[in-house]
């Protein structure tokens, strides 16, 4: 068996707590403008695979439908919803099952079957609970992840949840609250895509312009003749990431990817997220990455700068008794 020379750190945090099938989508227009202007096409999938997935995705479809004009007319282009259902068949033909813990390249490649700018993914639910304050309650909760289809990158997410006494009462709170949300993330669409399509992030983004040469270990091998005399970092301290409030309170199990380019010094000069799980735990993993400090790689005995991937698995831990 080849012995491969990835560097991967593999951590387990337990702390307190998809060929392509494009769709030939109808668009339902935000703004009324000239029909010669590009567009920049959104398409929101289910929520879960449950009824209230579909039904609080299709209500957050409707809100996003129902922003105000005046926040999309500035941009030259319209700003267009893909039909829901053939958006559905699309992912479903490429084999998306409503994760929220992915790659670039498998959101990249689900955007591209889907045929969109920006896809909004999520789950959904209400869920019966009970505590000593609170005997029985309901707690209703969408997440909701906006993820360019260009990059494959995460751009936002959000996770507003309401508690009450019936679950009527929860949900209706939160159906509220959707109209902001959709106002809130078209911004933030717009936004990224302004910047995607600008230079210079956008040369930046086509394949990292500017950035210094390093030696890419992710893939490497080390009967690699070109790798042979390599050796790698070495993290002269292991850090753990804190697995924060707001992974907590959405009971968030997912593994965090980075590829972080780590200078001849020894010290980290980047972090990139190459697959993603929001709430917060991309965050966590970028501020600890930030902190390490490592032994020098070295080929033929001299210092050099190297790529390397780090992998940090989240898993909430046991409830207390």
């Amino acid at each position: 068996m080849r012995r491969r020379l990835a560097f991967i750190i593999t951590a387990i945090i337990s702390l307190p707590p998809w060929s392509a099938i494009v769709a030939a989508a109808t668009m339902l227009t935000f703004a009324a403008v000239s029909t010669s202007e590009k567009s920049l096409r959104v398409a929101v999938l289910d929520f879960g695979e449950a009824a209230q997935g579909q039904r609080v995705a299709d209500l957050f479809a409707t809100s996003l439908v129902k922003v105000p004009a005046d926040t999309t007319t500035n941009i030259g282009m319209r700003v267009a919803l893909l039909d829901r259902g053939m958006s559905r068949a699309a992912a479903r033909g490429v084999g998306y099952r409503g994760s929220l813990n992915l790659a670039l390249g498998e959101a990249r490649d689900l955007g591209a079957a889907v045929g969109c700018d920006f896809i909004i993914i999520g789950d959904a639910q209400t869920i019966r609970r009970s505590s000593l304050a609170k005997p029985i309650y309901y707690e209703t909760y969408a997440s909701i992840f906006v993820v360019s289809a260009r990059t494959g990158r995460l751009v936002a997410w959000e996770r507003p949840a309401f508690e009450a006494a019936t679950p009527e009462a929860a949900e209706g709170a939160l159906f509220a609250e959707l109209r902001l949300v959709a106002a809130r993330q078209l911004t933030r669409i717009i936004g990224e895509f302004q910047a995607e399509t600008t230079l210079p992030r956008a040369a930046a983004i086509a394949g990292d312009e500017g950035a210094p040469e390093v030696i890419d270990l992710t893939t490497a091998e080390l009967d690699d003749t070109k790798h042979s005399d390599m050796r790698p970092p070495l993290p002269y301290r292991r850090l753990r990431p804190p697995y924060p409030d707001t992974a907590a309170r959405a009971e968030a199990e997912a593994t965090v990817d980075v590829t972080v380019d780590i200078g001849a010094d020894g010290e980290v000069t980047r972090v990139e997220v190459i697959r993603w799980a929001g709430f917060g735990l991309d965050d966590a993993v970028i501020e600890t990455v930030r902190q390490l400090h490592f032994r020098s790689a070295t080929r033929a005995g001299a210092p050099v700068p190297v790529r390397v991937l780090l992998r940090y698995n989240f898993r909430r831990p046991p409830k207390s008794n």
